[in-house]
């Protein structure tokens, strides 16, 4: 009888004790965080830059025709956006192999990320860019 006291003090304190739970690197999601930022932030440059030249703007429109269905109807905006996928993307599969092993202050990468996304809403904001622009 003394064996099953002894068996079930040791069934309890088992439930009372944590299980481990793996520790999760960080890397990983300030990858995605940073390189939504570094893709806003391009968008808005480059509508700033088919805002000053015309150039640009035929260049940026060009490179939505090149794979988008109708894009000449809408004009730069297509290569605008492809732009700003092909940063978003490419810095996220380069930042994700460079940090996917590393456990960093999400919370100093998440100002950070803030911070991008104001400078990027700033300048989208018609004000801003039509100044820069030289409008």
């Amino acid at each position: 009888m003394s064996a099953t006291l002894r068996e079930r003090d040791l069934e309890v304190e088992a439930a009372r004790t944590p299980s481990p739970t793996r520790h999760r690197e960080s890397g990983p999601a300030v990858a995605a965080i940073i390189s939504a930022a570094l893709g806003m932030i391009t968008l808005a440059l480059v509508n700033l830059g088919t805002q000053a030249s015309k150039a640009f703007n035929e260049w940026v429109h060009g490179i939505g025709k090149l794979w988008m269905p109708g894009a000449g109807g809408i004009g730069p905006y297509s290569g605008k956006q492809t732009l700003s996928l092909l940063v978003w993307i490419g810095t996220w599969i380069v930042l994700h192999v460079a940090l996917r092993n590393r456990d960093l202050n999400l919370g100093r990468w998440l100002i950070v990320f803030l911070v991008g996304i104001g400078i990027a809403t700033t300048l989208l904001w018609p004000p801003v860019f039509e100044y820069l622009a030289g409008h």
